[in-house]
């Protein structure tokens, strides 16, 4: 194995497909990460089980970077296979024409989602010249063989490892000129010599899909795409042939990840082409695997356009274990986005509370530490996020108690909340600002001076709700209880919550509906 000495750095112990084992993770060198995830084949708009994976993944990052490494995150995105093909030519254009659309709608929802960036997206056809280089080293080492139809196959055989990261039963494997696919999906039943470089059709020469190489004009194959991809960046880097992490969805496992492993690792002479691979559980919609055939494709932009809140979403997919199956209803969205809500009504309070004195402890001191400690124990575990979320969720409902009380966080305690839902990233996206409300600090106007709706401007609307509720502690204080519950109605019916306190102070914010 090349690289230094693995150490141990974190806490952190994932689920490897690879071993079928909870491992910890070791990084090849001390304080870093190398992680490959899978990105999208751009032809056609990603949807939300592209993304479920997406977004565990970009959990994964987080809290590899929260737990102090620094981490290289390399996404590919797949710009030339058989199914861009078929659409290019389709449509009368040419492969880049066609997938650009579709790879600037991918960044549009990856911002949407709040993914962190890659550090690089490769586009499968900016690697040709390292594609073919590892066809040509392949087939120097004996692992690759041209067919009669001009195309290069991997000789599955030949490479004694082949189908252990989907254990697979080599006494069934199919091999030489009898079992062999060009196609780039297939299953296992289907298991034989997979193609690494097709040659050259007329409807690829027609779409842009076709490149010179010494073997003969043609593209590449899906799977040797990643390999090269990967390997031509790690060396750009300085990190070595071997990834620390892989990742993708469960279906990628074979053939693609089975593949990438053969010819990397027959490429590079290493055992690894990854020493940990990650991989994240479907997403279903009302029961069923998402397909056109059942006509159940939904994307981001959908959601969006539904007004799904982002964190609202990504409340709902890290409710459940990323190696579990998740069935997407709306029951299930409506649900997360009432959570949202919450948690954003205690994060605006949180932050606009009083400050306890550095020094100072209370019982918010164990209330801080608590989290961390349930957080960070949940997110080592193999990434349980529903765990960290639950507990989330029971800090906001101690916090909330302890404010009620009069009692407040120190800095340390707000740094801490703050420092952990930066990993997780749930809170809704237009939580309105809080406002409060302290008893005798009126507005100075009359209820009776207020209009019942409020402005269209948002700022001066904040300022008729702060009125209207400056009016309503009036009434309190005055002991007209009736004429407060009419303003609490009010500002109900116009999407905003009034909070009272323990100390007398009241906080008004927007909620959206």
């Amino acid at each position: 194995m090349s690289g230094t000495p693995a150490v141990v750095l974190v806490a952190l112990r994932l689920y490897n497909t690879l071993t079928r084992r909870l491992e910890p993770l070791e990084p090849i060198r001390s304080g870093q990460v190398s992680m490959y995830t899978c990105g999208p084949t751009i032809w056609n708009y990603a949807h939300i089980g592209n993304f479920r994976t997406f977004l565990f993944e970009d959990l994964l990052r987080r809290w590899l970077e929260a737990s102090g490494l620094s981490v290289f995150h390399i996404m590919n995105l797949t710009d030339v296979d058989d199914r861009i093909i078929r659409e290019a030519s389709a449509r009368g254009t040419d492969i880049r024409s066609f997938t650009e659309p579709f790879a600037r709608a991918f960044f549009e929802d990856r911002d949407w989602l709040r993914l962190r960036p890659a550090h690089v997206y490769p586009r499968a056809t900016d690697f040709i010249d390292p594609m073919i280089a590892l066809v040509q080293g392949l087939m120097d080492r004996g692992f690759a063989y041209q067919g009669e139809d001009g195309s290069v196959y991997f000789a599955i055989d030949r490479f004694p490892a082949y189908g252990r990261l989907s254990q697979l039963d080599r006494r069934e494997l199919k091999a030489g000129a009898s079992g062999r696919i060009s196609a780039d999906e297939y299953d296992k039943e289907n298991a034989q010599d997979f193609v690494l470089w097709k040659a050259a059709r007329p409807e690829d020469e027609a779409v842009g899909a076709a490149w010179d190489a010494p073997f003969g004009r043609g593209r590449p194959g899906w799977h040797l795409e990643c390999s090269a991809m990967g390997l031509a960046l790690l060396e750009r880097e300085g990190l070595g042939p071997v990834l620390d992490i892989h990742a993708g969805g469960v279906d990628l496992i074979f053939p693609h990840h089975e593949d990438e492993i053969a010819q990397s690792c027959a490429y590079t002479g290493e055992a690894h082409f990854a020493r940990m691979w990650v991989h994240g559980e479907f997403l279903n919609v009302r029961g069923s695997k998402m397909s056109k055939r059942f006509g159940n494709i939904t994307t981001p932009r959908d959601l969006r356009e539904d007004g799904v809140d982002p964190g609202a979403l990504r409340l709902l997919l890290f409710q459940t274990h990323y190696r579990q199956k998740l069935d997407l209803t709306d029951d299930g969205l409506a649900a997360a986005r009432e959570g949202c809500r919450r948690l954003g009504e205690f994060d605006s309070r949180l932050r606009r509370s009083e400050t306890t004195p550095a020094g100072e402890e209370n019982d918010f001191t164990p209330w801080g530490r608590n989290l961390e400690q349930k957080v960070a124990g949940a997110l080592d575990d193999d990434l349980n996020a529903p765990e960290a979320v639950a507990a989330v969720f029971q800090a906001s409902r101690d916090g909330n108690r302890l404010l009620d009380l009069g009692i407040f966080p120190a800095a340390a305690d707000r740094d801490r909340w703050a420092r952990l839902l930066g990993v997780l990233d749930i809170l809704p996206a237009e939580a309105g600002a809080a406002a409060i409300v302290t008893p005798g600090g009126g507005s100075g106007v009359a209820a009776g001076a207020l209009s019942p709706s409020p402005p269209a401007d948002p700022a001066e609307a904040e300022a008729w709700a702060v009125a209207w509720a400056a009016a309503r502690a009036a009434a309190k204080g005055s002991k007209d209880y009736k004429e407060a519950d009419r303003i609490r109605a009010l500002l109900a019916g116009a999407g905003w919550e009034i909070r009272d306190a323990r100390d007398g102070r009241a906080e008004v914010r927007r909620v959206f509906p």
